[in-house]
Formats: C-alpha cells, structure tokens, sequence
C-alpha cells in the first residue's frame, strides 16, 4: 500500500466517502480511513447514515406504514384483509439488504475512483515537511491534507445506560427482532418521533417523554402544532412535553422509569426503552490535543466558514463541526472541502439553505426562517397557506390534511421560508429550497405551472395566498 496522498479523509459516512470521491474526481491521490464495523463485525463504508441510522430507519417505516395503511387505511380503497401478519424477521432483513446495496456501492464507487479504502482507527502525530503524519493501527501514512469526518454518536443518558437489550440507542432499536408490548422513548426529536412511529404502527404502545416544554421547537409554531395533533390522533403516540426523566430501573424483565411531568413525580412501566436525547461529534481519540486542533467546549472542532481548522491544510466537516447534524449538510461541506484543496474558489454553505426533514405521518419539512424567527428579527413578512385537505392528489392518496406555509420578505417579495407538514413532504420541500437558494419571490412560485393533479399545487396555492389571491381557500 502507498503510504503519500494528496488527501487524507477521516470518516465514510456521507459527508466523508462524498469528499473522497470528489477530492479523486479532481486528480488527487486519496486515502479514506473509517472505522465502522457492522452487527457482523466487518468493516462497513457509509458511517451511521447508511448503517444505522438514515437508511435503515427509513426502510423501517416504509415497511411500518405499509402494515398500518393495511390494517387502517385500504379499507376506504374497497380493499379488505383479514387479520394481516407481518414478519419482523423478514422487516429486519430487507432493512439490512437494502444497507448492503448501499454500502456495497460504497466500496465500488471507491474502487472505481481509485480511492485506497483503509479500515481502523486513525490518530493524527504532528507534521513533518508539509506532510500530516497518520497512524492507523500498526500502519503509518502522511497526507498533504486532511478532511476529518468522524461524524456523531448518541448522547448518553447517566439514568439511562444503553446496554442495546433492554435499553437501546438507534442502532439497537433498528435492530429488534420482535414488537415491544410497551415502548418509552426518551426524547420526542427526530429520531425519537421516527423510531416511536415504526414500532407504534408495528402494534406496541409509545410513550415520549420529552424534558423540553416545547414540541419541535426548531420548527415554525404552526407547523409543530399541526404535527403534534396529527402524531397524537392519527398516528397514536402519546406524547408528554416538560417531562423529564430522573432514573430507570429495572425490575425482573420490565423496566419503570420514573420522570418529573407537570409538577409531580411519576412512573411508567415499559419493555424496552430508546434512548434519543441528541448526538454528541466525535473527536475523541483523534490526537487532537497533541497536534492543537481547536476544539470548543461541547466538542465541535472550531472551523470557518468554509470549513478550515485552525491547522494548516485540515479541514473538518459534517457533524463534528457547527451546524446541523444533517448528512446532506456534510455532504455539501465535504465537496466544499475537496474543491478547495482541489485550488477551486468556492462560496461558503449557507446553513438558511438547508432542508429539514421528519419521516413520519405526516412528514414534516422546512427550509429558511420560520413565522417566530422573522418576528424576533423585526422583519415585515407576508404568509400564505396551501390546505392539503383542498387538493385532489392529497386526497385521493388518503392523505387529505396538513398544509404547506410560505413567508415572503414583504418589501420585496422574496422567499423567506417554506414549512410543511402533510404527504411527500420531503420531495416538496426541495422546491422550497430551490426558491429559497436562488432568492425566487412568492411571484415566481406562482408563475411556475405545476401539475394538477399533485401535491406541489399546494406550495403554489400557499404563494398565491401570500398575495391575497388564493383560488381554493
């Protein structure tokens, strides 16, 4: 094996085998280290995205939603099934063919690029002649520059310790052979909403405990509420706000968690409990200190606006820097990183551009500012509202409810923000984020003809609201 490259990459999950790839496009010589093993113990391109957590998750709740609209929702259609099964066993294999598709992709789009693929765990020495010094095991490389993508791992809970049998992080909720009757899921983001919604449809009993008194407080107010009542009437989790979790202990094959909700102490008793209190980079173990990488106190490696460290010639991205720990935002910032070691010029990723995304039902998505934001900036705004309940195509999925928001500069017209909470919501959203990205105004929106029937007509039907020219509300 060559031990000199032009780049050295830290990490193959989204943003880190994005950066390769486009660092190898240019010409230059690439080495990706990562140190992912899966349930197998072998080595697994694609970080906790493709492994454990985007991917799989979102297999999970096709094949959840699929069981739930069988048992709820075909009725209406004229379509009757009897006592429908599902076979978890099964569930879970799909999940892991469809990871190994994935990750198996991986390695050959490596190969095709000519990327030199090393597994283990890198530790940065110093610096000699220009050169960074890696370590990897008992194998020694140098590089001219380093991309560090070692992305996030959950947040632990000291009253809760995973242990993944009974207690489980993401990757051990993915990962169940068999449907809880109870399920507490501590944290009601979006990995608590997803997760409590694939088992809640597979027939157990959810409960969320969240310790912020607000739901989805990052997301514009209207949309929350909507998604809330939605989650709570449609979908059936229960869904606690303000409470906060104090201890679990277990008693036999059962566990109680006892939490502080509305001023008084209380107990739930649950089978298995998912832990999904946040994410934390991961930056240890790096030799950070050793070579003095800049590292705030939560962890983060401090970098600029383009994703420069402090060093010269390293550059980080994805999760272990600011910013939303979003896998397309990592990979964004990882081109951003290979283009200019690269010498390309390129413009900073402006983080008011980037989509948000919940994979429930209703899916909830937005991009820019929301109603509460440009309100505390003092900023003139006009809104309008698209009804998911008026479109055709909404209804005749069965998906008649929600609705699509969008707020305009008033002085100028131009998209400010765009939220959604109602069907596809994570494909409408890129439009939104188009808009948003090349400064469209709601006047644009309107003088794009979208299809009819669709569900995108309720984005134009929102423009057109904002104007005070709304034809179906």
């Amino acid at each position: 094996m060559d031990t000199e490259y032009d780049v050295a990459v830290i990490g193959a999950g989204p943003g880190g085998y994005i950066a390769a790839i486009r660092a190898a496009q240019l010409g230059l010589k690439t080495l990706c280290i990562d140190a992912f093993k899966n349930d197998e113990g072998n080595p697994s391109l694609g970080g906790t995205c493709l492994n454990v957590g985007c991917i799989p998750s979102k297999a999970l709740l096709q094949s959840s939603e699929n069981f739930h609209s069988l048992q709820h929702d075909f009725a209406e259609h004229g379509i009757q099934s009897t006592n429908p099964t599902i076979d978890i066993t099964k569930m879970i294999a799909r999940k892991k063919g469809i990871v190994d598709k994935l990750t198996g992709g991986i390695k050959l789009l490596f190969e095709k690029n000519g990327i030199t693929s090393l597994h283990g765990t890198a530790m940065l020495l110093g610096r000699e002649n220009n050169q960074w010094q890696i370590s990897i095991g008992g194998q020694h490389v140098c590089a001219r520059n380093i991309i560090i993508a070692t992305g996030s791992r959950p947040r632990e809970l000291a009253s809760a310790p995973v242990d993944n049998i009974s207690i489980l992080d993401n990757a051990g909720a993915l990962a169940l052979q068999s449907v809880p009757k109870r399920l507490c899921v501590i944290g009601a983001g979006v990995i608590g909403l997803e997760l409590g919604s694939v088992w809640k449809r597979l027939g157990s009993q959810v409960t969320l405990l969240e310790a912020m008194p607000d739901f989805l407080p990052a997301a514009d107010k209207r949309i929350a509420v909507e998604a809330k009542k939605s989650l709570i009437n449609k979908t059936g989790l229960d869904i606690q706000l303000g409470a906060a979790v104090e201890h679990v202990e277990r008693q036999g094959e059962e566990l109680i968690i006892t939490y502080h909700h509305q001023q008084e102490s209380k107990q739930l008793t649950a089978d298995k409990l998912i832990v999904a209190v946040g994410r934390v980079p991961n930056t240890e173990g790096l030799g950070t200190e050793k070579i003095g990488l800049e590292i705030d106190a939560h962890g983060f490696i401090t970098v600029d606006e383009l994703c420069k460290t402090n060093l010269p010639n390293i550059w980080a991205i994805g999760d272990v820097v600011r910013g939303p720990m979003l896998a397309h935002k990592a990979m964004e910032e990882g081109v951003l990183a290979a283009e200019q070691i690269a010498g390309q010029k390129v413009p900073p990723l402006l983080f008011n551009h980037i989509p948000w995304v919940i994979y429930t039902q209703p899916e909830i998505a937005w991009v820019g500012q929301t109603e509460e934001q440009l309100k505390k900036a003092g900023i003139k705004y006009k809104k309008g509202n698209g009804l998911f309940p008026a479109n055709g195509r909404a209804l005749a999925m069965g998906q008649g409810e929600g609705l699509v928001k969008v707020l305009t500069d008033a002085n100028n017209d131009r998209v400010l923000g765009i939220h959604i909470v109602g069907p596809m919501a994570s494909e409408l959203i890129n439009e939104a984020a188009l808009a948003i990205a090349f400064d469209a105004s709601s006047e644009d929106l309107i003088g794009t003809i979208h299809a009819h029937p669709s569900l995108s007509e309720t984005l134009h039907e929102a423009a057109l609201a904002a104007n005070k020219r709304a034809l179906h509300g």
